[in-house]
């Protein structure tokens, strides 16, 4: 009886640990369900890649003193960390989400000026996703830079909001 009631604790534990990992990603302010399909087939990228909306990259960061950044970001980052570069032509309607795997600081530089974010979402429950952050754009070319990151890989989706 003693071994019943125990490996049915372990299950029961089980379960409610594999709901509270799911409850950590319903945290965020909208879904993240579209990252969570794209990150584990992402294809590899390096500094300086375009990006697509509707699509994600695995970024192999380099370090951060290595990284020409079109401005310098806005939370300057530590050092020892990561980053990186990259580009997306934005669409009309202007608006996008940038997802990231890990912490990491984006930045997003349009025109020469770093565009302040419309919105942010962050949750440290949700495995693989640690934020995702939304920009009103301007149709047209676009400069992501990523910083601060305290490991050298870094996957990011750029997606419309929902």
């Amino acid at each position: 009886m003693k071994k019943v009631a125990i490996s049915l604790f372990a299950i029961l534990a089980g379960t409610s640990f594999a709901m509270a990992g799911d409850a950590g990603c319903d945290a965020f302010k909208w879904p993240v369900t579209r990252e969570q399909a794209l990150f584990p087939a992402a294809p590899a990228a390096q500094s300086g890649a375009a990006l697509t909306v509707g699509q994600a990259m695995d970024f192999t960061l380099a370090a951060v003193d290595t990284i020409s950044f079109e401005v310098p970001p806005q939370r300057a980052p530590a050092a020892g960390t990561f980053g990186a570069t990259a580009s997306v032509i934005v669409p009309p309607e202007g608006e996008l989400q940038f997802s990231l795997s890990d912490e990491a600081w984006i930045d997003i530089v349009q025109d020469g000026h770093a565009v302040k974010s419309a919105g942010f979402s962050g949750v440290k429950t949700c495995p693989g996703i640690r934020k995702s952050v939304r920009f009103k754009l301007s149709a047209g070319p676009a400069t992501v830079q990523l910083s601060g990151a305290k490991k050298a890989d870094l996957k990011v989706a750029v997606l419309t909001p929902e």
